[in-house]
């Protein structure tokens, strides 16, 4: 009878330890579980930033290089006829520097917001105006039906897609960057320019596409597909681009009021000026790319040197491999430094931009592919995806935006301008190409140099310390 009693208090109290011990370890695995949960958002979220910041950058170059690509082979003929042919020319490649020109204002403008409102909601809004830019740019009637209004029509969508690209690259390089887990800011900032590569050879491909058509159906209707094709990225873009939270180190600084304390503008006008002027002679990397996707592909095709199937399918090429390329690059600048890695591109490319335009004036095919995957998938494959973070790097936080925003689209004006400069300098005759690449080499060296001698090295640097000065900026102010 005593006995009875005793088992079953014993093994109630075994049953009650055991109870508890299961408790105890489904409780620390369900702690385990949410820290493991809360350690992997960081990472996830960088994915989805870099995803989205991947997504928009395509959409942007694909809206801006369908414009490049159309202005080199077809504007002159549908916006600009019953003209010199070579006026005409120069007239298609000025319209593609005017979507540069107000840029910084634009960038003023979203900046701003970007610092105030948020990254993610300016993003969302430079994804929809610039697709509808273009979309509306494929339904332009031409100059044959309604005149003058046609160009004029023409450079109102063209500034409509400059205002969304004045705030697109920097605000999704600004959120790739602060989403970033610690060392590898680079990598996945990178991903923004990767979109340019994916953008630039999905823009080439429509082209090479409509270009084996015949000619009248091509300059009456075919042009007009890659511009209304845009939708279809543009619809994509958005929907994964609603989904990316803002970065934490964004939220904290919003919820401290810091992003409030003053105009962004203003701060970024007063404070940062040798910063905007250092911005505009280290960005002018970036010519390399128009002048080879625009200037080269028209100074080819119209002087019957290569022909524009040709010269499309080397940029296919070259963008494709630059999809692979650039990440690595941007590992390896996590890894030894932004500024040896910038540096190399901007020589190699100064140099082989000769060697590029010699290929093209020889007609040698091959040598044209060779030149351009060492110019763009290695020497531009250094600096693109490189450029826009080591930009973003130089401003703190509760200005990042407006101030990479600012200061960059002020150094584009030069890029946007590039085949407009090229058209003018080059020459008639086998060596008529030699004032362009001297321009662009010029430039890359100047980029290179300013590099070397002012930009801080920041592959070391926390991403909460990034752009502070002593005696304007503490840590906790930012």
């Amino acid at each position: 009878m005593t006995a009875g009693p005793a088992t079953n208090s014993t093994d109630s109290a075994n049953s009650t330890n055991s109870t508890n011990s299961t408790n105890s370890t489904d409780s620390t695995n369900s702690l385990n579980g949410t820290a493991q949960a809360v350690a992997a958002a960081p990472g996830q979220h960088a994915r989805k930033a870099a995803a989205a910041s991947f997504v928009g950058s395509t959409l942007e170059y694909y809206d801006f290089f369908i414009y490049g690509s159309a202005s080199a082979l077809i504007f002159n003929k549908i916006f600009f006829p019953g003209i010199d042919p070579l006026l005409g020319q120069f007239l298609s490649m000025a319209t593609l520097g005017i979507g540069y020109v107000v840029r910084p204002l634009a960038a003023a403008f979203i900046g701003h917001f970007g610092d105030r409102i948020g990254r993610k909601q300016m993003l969302v809004f430079t994804l929809v105006s610039m697709g509808l830019a273009t979309f509306l740019i494929g339904c332009l009637p031409p100059a044959s039906m309604i005149g003058a209004a046609a160009p004029v029509a023409l450079v109102l969508l063209r500034v409509l897609q400059g205002i969304s690209a004045a705030g697109e690259s920097v605000g999704a390089v600004t959120l790739s960057l602060e989403h970033a887990p610690a060392g590898r800011r680079a990598f996945f900032a990178s991903w923004v320019n990767t979109g340019a590569a994916a953008g630039i050879m999905l823009a080439s491909l429509a082209f090479l596409v409509v270009s084996f058509m015949p000619q009248s159906d091509l300059v009456a209707w075919g042009w007009r597909i890659p511009f209304l094709a845009s939708f279809i990225v543009a619809a994509a873009g958005f929907v994964i681009r609603r989904r990316v939270p803002e970065a934490e180190l964004f939220e904290q600084a919003r919820e401290t009021g810091e992003t409030r304390l003053e105009l962004p503008l203003k701060v970024v006008l007063r404070d940062y000026w040798p910063t905007i002027i250092k911005v505009v002679l280290f960005g002018v990397w970036a010519v390399v790319s128009t002048i080879v996707s625009a200037f080269s592909l028209s100074y080819a095709t119209n002087g019957h040197l290569v022909s524009s199937s040709i010269m499309l399918t080397t940029t296919i090429v070259t963008a494709g491999l630059a999809l692979v390329a650039q990440p690595l690059f941007g590992a390896l600048a996590d890894r030894i430094g932004r500024k040896p890695v910038f540096i190399a591109g901007n020589v190699i490319c100064a140099v082989m931009i000769f060697a590029y335009f010699w290929s093209i004036s020889q007609k040698n095919v091959p040598l044209v592919f060779a030149t351009s995957i060492i110019v763009m998938v290695i020497g531009y494959g250094m600096v693109n995806p490189l450029g826009p973070a080591i930009v973003a790097e130089m401003f703190p936080t509760r200005i990042r935006y407006s101030g990479a925003a600012i200061s960059s689209q002020l150094g584009l004006i030069v890029t946007g301008f590039a085949p407009t400069i090229a058209a003018a300098v080059v020459r008639p005759g086998p060596d008529g190409w030699v004032p362009v690449a001297v321009f662009t080499a010029v430039c890359c060296g100047l980029s290179a140099l300013v590099t070397l001698i002012w930009v801080r090295e920041t592959y070391k640097v926390a991403t909460d310390d990034l752009g502070l000065k002593p005696g304007l900026d503490t840590k906790a102010g930012r």
